[in-house]
C-alpha cells in the first residue's frame, strides 16, 4: 500500500496545484479563497512559473510557491509556510512587492500595474482568536475604510484552526483547508464527490504517490521541513537562555549560514568543481536579504554563467 502524502508538504503541494493537469484543482482553491460576485468566477488561469528540475531542489532554502495570472491580468501567488518563523507578516509584505514592481520595466506607465493577490498557507496560527481562520488584507483609510485601490490583496489560511470547529465544513473554503489537514476516509470521499476540485487534486495526487523520482524529491523536502523545524527549536532554546537580543543574533547568523550551504549545495550538484569560485563568494554575502533574494533566482538559471550573474547582482537573470 501506497503511504499517504502530507499534502502541506511544499513540494506535493505545488506538483498538484501547480501543474497544467492540476489547473482544475488550482482554479477551484482560487474560487474558495477569493469568493468572487456572481458571474465572476475564474474559470482558467495561467501558470506563469518555470518548471522545476526535482534533481536540484535538495534544501530547505528553496521556496516552492505556485504563481498564476488570471484573464483580466492579476498576478495570485500562493505559498505553503507551515514552520512558523515568526516573520510572516514582514516575508509577505516583501514577495508581494517584489510581485507588484515587477510588473514594469524602467519608463512604463504604472496605468499597467495590475491587481496582486498573495495567499498564505499557514500551518501554524498567526492571528488572535479560536474561530476566524480565514483573515484578508486591503489597503483603506484608518477611520473611514475608504479603499485606496484593490491592487493589494493578502490572505491567511489558518489551518490548524479549521479542526477547531469540529463540524462538518460549511462552504468550498472549509472543504479545502480539511483537504490541506490531510483529511482522509469516508469524510474526504463524500467532500470530493461534491467538489470538482478537490476531486482532481486526489486523482493527481494518486499519480504523484507512484512516481518514485517525484516521491524521492518530496521526502527530501519533508527532510528539510524537519530540519528547519529543529533548526528554529535550537536558535529559539538558545535564544531564551541568553535573552532575546543574543537570540535574534544567533537566529540571523543561523539563517544566513543555511542559506549559503543552500545555495553551494545547489551549485555543487548543478556544475560541480567548476561553480567552486562561485561557491566562495557567496560565502562572501553575509546580508540575509541579498541571500534571500539569490535563492529566489539560482534554481531558475540555465548555465554557469547566469549563475555567476545571480550571484554578482549584474545582468537580467538577477534583476528580471
Amino acid at each position: 500500500m501506497v503511504q499517504r502524502i502530507n499534502r502541506t508538504n511544499d513540494y506535493a503541494f505545488k506538483r498538484i496545484m501547480g501543474s497544467e493537469e492540476g489547473k482544475e484543482a488550482l482554479i477551484g482553491f482560487l474560487n474558495a479563497v477569493l469568493k468572487p460576485g456572481p458571474g465572476k468566477k475564474l474559470t482558467s488561469v495561467q501558470l506563469l512559473d518555470r518548471e522545476l528540475d526535482p534533481r536540484y531542489l535538495l534544501d530547505r532554502a528553496a521556496r516552492l510557491d505556485i504563481l498564476a495570472q488570471t484573464a483580466a491580468g492579476a498576478l495570485i501567488n500562493i505559498e505553503v509556510q507551515i514552520a512558523n518563523q515568526y516573520n510572516i507578516d514582514k516575508r509577505t509584505l516583501y514577495y508581494w512587492a517584489g510581485l507588484y514592481y515587477g510588473q514594469l520595466s524602467s519608463g512604463e506607465n504604472f496605468r499597467r500595474l495590475r491587481k496582486t493577490i498573495t495567499i498564505n498557507i499557514l500551518g501554524f496560527g498567526w492571528f488572535a482568536g479560536k474561530n476566524k481562520y480565514h483573515h484578508i488584507f486591503q489597503l483603506r483609510e484608518k477611520d473611514t475604510g475608504e479603499l485606496l485601490n484593490d491592487d493589494i490583496e493578502i490572505h491567511f489560511l489558518e489551518l490548524p484552526k479549521i479542526m477547531e470547529l469540529d463540524r462538518r465544513p460549511n462552504d468550498a473554503l472549509e472543504e479545502w483547508m480539511l483537504y490541506l489537514n490531510n483529511l482522509e476516509g469516508k469524510e474526504m470521499e463524500e467532500i470530493a464527490m461534491s467538489n470538482p476540485g478537490i476531486k482532481k487534486a486526489l486523482t493527481i495526487e494518486q499519480i504523484f504517490q507512484k512516481n518514485k523520482r517525484e516521491r524521492r524529491v518530496y521526502e527530501l523536502r519533508e527532510k528539510a521541513y524537519r530540519d528547519e523545524l529543529s533548526a528554529l527549536a535550537g536558535a529559539r532554546a538558545e535564544g531564551e537562555a541568553a535573552g532575546e537580543a543574543r537570540g535574534e543574533a544567533i537566529g540571523e547568523a543561523r539563517g544566513i549560514k543555511m542559506a549559503q550551504e543552500a545555495i553551494c549545495k545547489y551549485l555543487e550538484a548543478r556544475f560541480g568543481d567548476a561553480s567552486l569560485g562561485l561557491q566562495e563568494k557567496v560565502k562572501q554575502h553575509t546580508e540575509i536579504e541579498k541571500l534571500d533574494k539569490i535563492i529566489n533566482k539560482i534554481y531558475t538559471v540555465r548555465s554557469l554563467e547566469e549563475a555567476g550573474a545571480v550571484i554578482n547582482g549584474t545582468g537580467s537573470a538577477y534583476f528580471d
